[in-house]
């Protein structure tokens, strides 16, 4: 029987319908975040004419590049600790599509996304400053046409997790998207996480936010800025309670400080797991989730899912890129499957 308890644990499914994004990260200097006219720490959806400046600039500085975006980021981390993940968004009918299809390939990731000859494959300069805060400015191109039409009711309701942000707010076409989601996950008691994900989304949707966690969300992730503008409250712990009473599970991530989950109103203090000074903190969020939503598919209480969450976020700050290497995604298996990260 235990046997088959741990099979059925194995076998959960989690579904993400996201943004994906080719991430160009750039290291930039404070006086170039001001040179830019960047508000510092956030995301701003901008033109392609936009996208243009910042792609020349970047040929002056250091720059990788990688396969982002916010949902995408959580459901690439959990396929690579080894869940069974599906991503659905849109791409466009370009190079930047095809690679990231064959990438999620690679990442063993069920590929659902649709491409489209109206627009090219959405991309996001992310400028990291010497303190490892990041600024993204996001060009959406293929994603803001991702409408209701592209969701597989299928896919959700086999899901045991439908996971989606913020950001999926930005278009009508989304909106509706979502909308279906949703519906179909309540209609088939998936489990709905909401990564609230961008402070700038909260000023612009708070009541709808606010509203869609109440009626439809069990598990929401927000950051300290994003729960202060939800709540009006600059205390986290406080904005957690409240959340709270919204949702099943809140969580409020503090920064150094460790995190707070709700979880049907006792709320739990999870200790930061990661060094002082960070590398890059593209990302933190993302893999959060995704440690958090790996701890509720193996079956592990809410302190334990909170704290494999807080240890993978304390990994991946670690380096550049929201994404963990093959080698770094075979150690941190290990480390869960065999349960040394109690000991950390």
């Amino acid at each position: 029987m235990v046997e088959y308890l741990k099979m059925k644990q194995i076998e959960k499914k989690v579904l993400g319908i996201g943004n994906p994004l080719i991430d160009i990260i750039i290291s930039v200097d404070e006086s170039d975040i001001t040179n830019l006219g960047i508000h510092k720490g956030t995301m701003a959806l901008i033109h392609k004419e936009r996208m243009d400046e910042l792609l020349v600039f970047s040929k002056t500085k250091r720059t990788t590049f990688s396969c982002g975006g916010s949902c995408p980021n959580t459901i690439i981390a959990l396929a690579a600790l080894g869940i069974e993940t599906t991503l659905a968004g849109k791409v466009g009918h370009d190079e930047n599509g095809r690679i990231y299809a064959e990438t999620l390939k690679d990442l063993n990731v069920h590929n659902e996304l649709v491409i489209t000859d109206k627009e090219p494959t959405g991309s996001t300069v992310i400028l990291v400053t010497p303190d490892s805060e990041r600024s993204m400015n996001t060009f959406l191109g293929a994603n803001r046409l991702y409408s209701a039409e592209d969701v597989s009711q299928e896919s959700i309701s086999e899901a045991d997790f439908f996971h989606f942000t913020g950001y999926m707010w930005d278009t009508q076409s989304q909106q509706k998207a979502i909308t279906k989601a949703l519906k179909i996950a309540k209609k088939h008691n998936t489990t709905i996480s909401f990564d609230i994900a961008d402070p700038f989304a909260v000023g612009r949707y708070r009541d709808t936010f606010l509203k869609i966690i109440q009626e439809n969300c069990d598990i929401v992730f927000a950051n300290r800025e994003e729960a202060r503008i939800l709540f009006d409250n600059y205390d986290p712990y406080e904005c957690c309670r409240s959340m709270g009473k919204l949702c099943k599970t809140a969580i409020v991530k503090n920064g150094k400080k460790g995190s707070f989950i709700s979880h049907n109103q006792e709320i739990f203090s999870i200790p930061v797991k990661g060094p002082v000074v960070p590398v890059d903190t593209t990302g933190a969020g993302d893999v959060y989730a995704a440690g958090f939503l790996y701890g509720q598919c193996k079956g592990y209480s809410i302190p334990d899912s909170g704290t494999i969450a807080s240890i993978l976020a304390g990994q991946i700050i670690t380096q550049r890129g929201a994404q963990f290497s093959k080698e770094q995604a075979a150690g941190l298996r290990a480390l869960l499957e065999t349960g040394t990260w109690r000991s950390l």
